[in-house]
């Protein structure tokens, strides 16, 4: 489990088939306690640090990660990445809570320079069927948290079918992270809010509702009006 603050910028590059060298710059606090077994979020991406190098790690890739991530696109193996340690117990929470489950792949749309922040559009995948991977609209709302290469940010706006979202990044944010090196039809990884995907579930799926208390029909599916009845929206 990750936060979506970014503690360093670092490098990724190829080993070929599906390993992958993680180097983080050597001020930075993210080799500080690094242990074999633990998870680092790399562009949002959660991986497992197999073995242990001066300033870095390495980690193997599963092909359904390969699969909804930009570590697909071979030509951007050496490109920078953001980093992020697990989160800890009794740690601050400042951004989110972010699994480092990447859903599927965006591409900046747009980015304008404001009085006090860039204000960054996304397209997002809409379909399963879609190349960049599952459906991410369902869990796009406006004021909602979302992950893009691992940043928590606060959707700002978004389509009516999720199509796409506008976030404003603010200087420090901006300054810190890889999103102040995206050129426009970049492809970035996005993680919709875990909130908002089991509360889809709970609407699709029936549950029993057992209650002396209660005239409704024990399998009665949980749909949004008895969500908002029952003070959920």
């Amino acid at each position: 489990m990750f936060t979506g603050l970014i503690e360093a910028i670092g490098s990724l590059k190829s080993l070929g088939k599906d390993s992958w060298q993680i180097n983080y710059p050597e001020t930075s606090s993210i080799g500080n306690g690094l242990a074999i077994g633990d998870s680092v979020a790399v562009d949002g991406i959660c991986l497992t640090v197999e073995k242990i190098l001066a300033q870095g790690f390495v980690a193997t890739v599963s092909s359904e990660t390969l699969q909804r991530t930009t570590l697909t696109q071979v030509h951007l193996s050496s490109r920078s990445v953001n980093l992020e340690t697990s989160l800890r117990v009794g740690s601050k929470l400042g951004g989110h809570f972010v699994t480092g489950h990447i859903d599927g792949v965006g591409c900046l749309h747009s980015s304008v320079v404001t009085s006090n922040s860039w204000e960054m559009k996304f397209a997002a995948p809409i379909a399963l069927e879609e190349e960049w991977g599952e459906a991410i609209a369902p869990y796009i709302v406006p004021k909602g948290s979302i992950a893009v290469n691992g940043v928590s940010l606060t959707v700002a706006a978004c389509g009516v079918e999720g199509e796409w979202f506008q976030v404003a990044v603010i200087p420090h944010s901006f300054s810190q992270t890889n999103l102040a090196h995206l050129k426009i039809g970049d492809w970035v990884n996005i993680e919709g809010d875990i909130l908002g995907k089991y509360v889809e579930k709970l609407i699709q799926h029936p549950r029993s509702f057992g209650s002396q208390n209660s005239s409704r029909s024990q399998n009665q599916d949980i749909t949004p009006a008895f969500l908002e009845e029952h003070g959920y929206l």
